[in-house]
């Protein structure tokens, strides 16, 4: 008694194959090249943005400083407290101390008394540069 053998073909019902995953990773790898380079700009710009938001207010607290005591302060802790022993010190001017620029550095302050200059570096922490690096200043 021999029965006839039947042959099944292979399903091919499940999974992916090594060409399909391949195509796939290559279409999301070039996505990644074109999208990237835009997501490091927005961040750059948004810091940049921050910064130009923070000098604004440490400058409206500067106005307020001198409209109070009658000059700037010689330095940015002068908004935190009362270095001149002046009555009409009425600090401090700034809700929490003194922050530092979006890319972490101090801010650059000088001033003679009846004005001031007001300077973030950047992202390099130094004076000069383009783009990402660039000043920005009162």
């Amino acid at each position: 008694m021999n029965r006839p053998l039947h042959f099944r073909p292979c399903s091919r019902n499940g999974g992916f194959t090594i060409i399909e995953l391949l195509i796939v990773m290559a279409i999301l790898g070039m996505l990644a090249v074109m999208v990237a380079p835009n997501l490091f700009n927005k961040a750059d710009s948004a810091r940049q943005d921050a910064a130009r938001s923070q000098i604004s207010s440490i400058g409206s607290a500067l106005a307020t400083y001198r409209l109070d005591v009658g000059q700037y302060p010689d330095d940015l802790e002068g908004l935190m407290r009362n270095d001149t022993g002046r009555s009409t010190w009425d600090g401090p001017y700034l809700s929490k101390e003194v922050p530092r620029d979006p890319w972490g550095n101090e801010y650059q302050y000088t001033s003679n008394g009846s004005s001031y200059t007001l300077t973030s570096f950047g992202a390099d922490g130094r004076a000069g540069g383009e783009d990402n690096d660039t000043d920005i200043s009162n």
